[in-house]
């Protein structure tokens, strides 16, 4: 006999909901925390970002890759909490053109691979981060062929954030010891709105890039220079050259 599920149809909402019932809670979250303490915990990021299905404290990088493959939906995974990676077409746009000039730079300098922004990463236990670039080195890359999928537990030599507007300060910092954490070893922060950037070797220490510089790929990728304004002259050019 059919259930009732089955005669309405089931929606990805209802198998969430019923996988929940099982599951075991990943991060121990206060109980009387409100949706702003949520919040402000995950780097005072607006709400419609943070899924309440599967209940946040109870989300798995199963989850992270059950949205992508069957929703289209990117999102980050912290605390057992999903978040929703922002990113809009124009910071699309740079994001695949750092990866172009990464992988120019790779085809003479053989020294590993270059993901772009759907390349879902375990970079710690129970943490998934989607990077809008990532470098990985032959070092860190696994010696056998991985599957398309659960999500690979990685972790990138060089990752590239391009900042988009519901990103907030908080959220950018607690991002940036996730990876260190991790043992990232370069970060790129890039910034449509001031077209500057800043390099991270460690937390505290930053390396402002202004408008008119170049990000250096130290030694992570040596001999490597990316141009801001080059960058953003080619992501804002509107005809052919």
């Amino acid at each position: 006999m059919a259930t009732d599920s089955q005669n309405a149809g089931t929606s990805s909402t209802d198998v969430a909901l019923t996988s929940s019932q099982a599951r075991m809670r990943q991060a121990d979250l206060p109980s009387n925390w409100t949706m702003a303490d949520l919040q402000h915990h995950l780097g005072d990021i607006p709400a419609e970002r943070i899924l309440v299905v599967p209940p946040p404290g109870y989300a798995t990088p199963d989850d992270v890759d059950w949205l992508d493959a069957h929703e289209d939906r990117l999102c980050e995974l912290e605390d057992g909490v999903l978040v929703e990676k922002p990113m809009g077409w124009y910071e699309s746009l740079l994001a695949l053109l750092i990866a172009t000039e990464i992988n120019i730079y790779l085809r003479r300098n053989d020294v590993g691979k270059v993901l772009g922004a759907d390349g879902s990463m375990k970079i710690l236990p129970g943490i998934v981060k989607i990077p809008d670039v990532s470098f990985i080195s032959w070092e860190r890359w696994p010696k056998v062929k991985m599957p398309r999928r659960p999500i690979p537990a990685l972790v990138p030599d060089l990752v590239v954030e391009v900042l988009s507007d519901t990103n907030t300060k908080r959220e950018m910092e607690i991002k940036l010891v996730r990876y260190f954490e991790s043992g990232v070893r370069l970060i790129w922060y890039v910034d449509p709105e001031t077209r500057t950037a800043k390099s991270y070797t460690s937390p505290s220490v930053v390396t402002e890039v202004n408008a008119d510089g170049s990000l250096n790929g130290g030694e992570v990728l040596p001999g490597f220079q990316l141009s801001l304004a080059a960058l953003f002259g080619e992501a804002d050019r509107c005809e052919p050259r």
